[in-house]
């Protein structure tokens, strides 16, 4: 679906905007009112085509390809046809991968917002079984997995067909490449009779067409010419993410690259926020933009785009619709988009009327294939960027500094400042590059301007791929493990002083972040002036992190500690819900004793806590 308006016109625009409303579907109030949320009017020509015969019940076979807005082509009729008050499976949407099966899972929810009682199961490998049955059983209409892990539901009797109103078939073409298709048919064959089906593919080799012959009941048939471009004045490239957070890859690029002004495309409200805070606190001239900012506001944002008082919008795609600011030469895909539509529309922000651009991507090892996806819906090769190194950062801030400085001199507020250097020069007799260094370090107010070379980066993990986690390979297949909600709130007592109360606590950052035990430890001894001997167990999960203290911390301190960044993330450490200290007996005075270093028996060889093989697991 296409949730940012064109803005240049051309002969098939035009067309397409005399086509049907969304409101002319048929579609029901309580899903159109989700639709008018999100700023969409108008369907794709997929959606246009497809939603009213699925509707009615029929079946549809549709040759489309990806990015075309086929996942709200079928889940908006599908789910006005589901009943939300009956509480098992009535819809199964078979994707060929894990990311696909969460995204569409994702955007079924979005939908549904309206729908009360509606519940989405996302089923793949990779997830342990305890988490997908209760969410089977917690009375989820719509199951959207992957053609391995429901089969395995299946033999396992922990997922029934019974009740099974219709069948989707996302990118069957995928599916029958990943050597998934006999799965798909034998699941097909386990579904009731009398069930609506769905079938999209790009292409449609003869073993689709068999399944579509043996399993669609004389189908509609759609077929989508894919007319997507982008323009000829754009360079596109993509950076594989990995060896450092998405922050500090942000402002690496954007130092290093010839940037006028930039925009940043995040999925949610939320990052536009942070990754515009995070900006800020760097240096770069940023705002956000996204769905909770005030049309006056926003009119005031980009109006300091226009004038070159702004640098950097963060932005989502809603946010972003209709702004058109000449000075954009660079588009940052931060997150990659959903569909190579809103691809091609985000990149449309540069590169116009005959001026180039450049366009950039931020891609995880699981999204790989939305770039190849992206790559043969534009018919153009994107190609892969090494990060800039600490050495390119330093040298274009070296210059920029020494340009600084040039453009200073002569400036009229600066003469004030000749007299005192003299004073200095002749009284103290100080050498003048001495005082010019001493100056530069006192603007740098304790910000180091350079980064450091000498930094290790993180390296990235191999992902594994949905045939590596079908639950029918146990030597493939991890153990499980444990989720966020097996996280103890209860502190667990230092060992060189077991009198001392803890209280665990937990900060809003993790791993995704780039955190590690050795962070932790450092920015709370600095910030908290406290000896790190006494900060006890800590364990990093995806997305936070807990780690003991000693309890009964002034309030001047831990109000310092929430305003603490890790990693450019800010901690908003605040105590665990239901944590007690650890002892009741109060310690006398300050803690002391002890010669434990911070984690002593607590963490495990590699950086990681105690807790480390509870980290859960995350797949976006």
């Amino acid at each position: 679906m296409s949730d940012t308006p064109k803005t240049t016109e051309t002969a098939t625009e035009v067309a397409e905007e005399q086509g049907p409303m969304f409101s002319d579907l048929g579609l029901p109030e309580n899903l159109l009112r989700v639709l008018d949320d999100m700023g969409y009017k108008k369907p794709s020509p997929i959606q246009a085509q497809a939603i009213p015969p699925l509707l009615e019940g029929k079946d549809v076979l549709g040759l489309a390809q990806t990015g075309t807005g086929k996942t709200a082509a079928f889940a908006l009729p599908i789910l006005a046809r589901t009943d939300a008050a009956s509480r098992t499976p009535q819809v199964l949407v078979l994707a060929p991968t894990r990311e696909l099966a969460m995204q569409v899972a994702k955007a079924c929810e979005d939908y549904a917002k309206y729908t009360p009682g509606m519940k989405v199961a996302a089923v793949y490998g990779g997830q342990d079984y305890g988490t997908q049955i209760r969410a089977i059983r917690g009375g989820a209409q719509w199951i959207v997995g992957t053609p391995g892990r429901i089969m395995d539901h299946l033999k396992k009797g922990s997922l029934s067909l019974t009740d099974i109103k219709a069948v989707i078939l996302d990118e069957a073409d995928e599916m029958l490449r990943m050597g998934f298709i006999d799965d798909v048919d034998w699941i097909l064959g386990h579904a009731p009779k009398e069930r609506q089906v769905a079938l999209f593919s790009a292409t449609m080799p003869k073993q689709i067409k068999h399944i579509a012959s043996t399993h669609l009941n004389n189908p509609i048939e759609i077929k989508i010419e894919s007319k997507t471009a982008t323009a000829s004045t754009i360079e596109q490239r993509y950076w594989f993410v990995g060896g450092a957070h998405k922050n500090d890859a942000l402002l690496r690029i954007t130092e290093v690259e010839d940037c006028d002004a930039t925009m940043v495309f995040v999925r949610t409200k939320q990052a536009t926020e942070e990754v515009a805070d995070f900006m800020k606190a760097n240096g770069v001239k940023c705002e956000a933009l996204n769905g909770d900012i005030p049309q006056a506001q926003r009119e005031r944002v980009v109006d300091k785009l226009k004038k070159g008082t702004l640098d950097m919008i963060v932005a989502t795609d809603v946010a972003a619709r209709g702004l058109d600011v000449e000075r954009i030469s660079h588009v940052i895909n931060y997150d990659i988009p959903f569909d190579a539509e809103s691809y091609v529309h985000r990149i449309g922000r540069t590169g116009r009327a005959g001026r180039s651009g450049k366009a950039i991507m931020f891609v995880r090892g699981r999204e790989r294939r939305m770039l190849s996806t992206i790559e043969r819906t534009t018919r153009q090769r994107i190609e892969e960027m090494p990060l800039p190194t600490a050495k390119d950062v330093n040298a274009v801030r070296r210059e920029r500094f020494k340009a600084t400085v040039e453009g200073t001199i002569g400036n009229p507020q600066a003469v004030m400042f000749k007299e005192m250097i003299n004073e200095l020069v002749t009284d103290k007799e100080l050498d003048v590059v001495e005082i010019a260094s001493a100056l530069a370090h006192l603007a740098q107010n304790g910000i180091p301007l350079f980064l450091n070379e000498n930094e290790r980066a993180r390296q990235p993990q191999r992902e594994r791929t949905e045939r590596e986690d079908r639950g029918d390979r146990p030597q493939r297949e991890r153990a499980p493990r444990k989720s966020p909600g097996d996280v103890s709130t209860k502190a667990m007592p230092l060992k060189d002083s077991p009198d001392v109360d803890m209280v665990r606590f937990r900060m809003e950052v993790g791993y995704q972040d780039g955190v590690k035990p050795g962070n932790i430890v450092g920015a709370i001894a600095n910030e908290a002036d406290l000896e790190s001997k006494f900060i006890g167990h800590i364990e990093i999960f995806d997305d936070f992190s807990m780690v003991d203290l000693p309890d009964g911390m002034p309030e001047t301190v831990m109000s310092k500690l929430k305003a603490t960044r890790i990693c450019g993330q800010p901690l908003h450490l605040q105590v665990a819900d239901g944590a007690k200290p650890v002892n009741r007996k109060p310690p006398s005075g300050r803690p002391a004793g002890g010669n434990r270093r911070p984690g002593n028996g607590d963490r495990r060889p590699g950086g990681r806590s105690g807790g480390g093989d509870r980290r859960p697991r995350r797949d976006s």
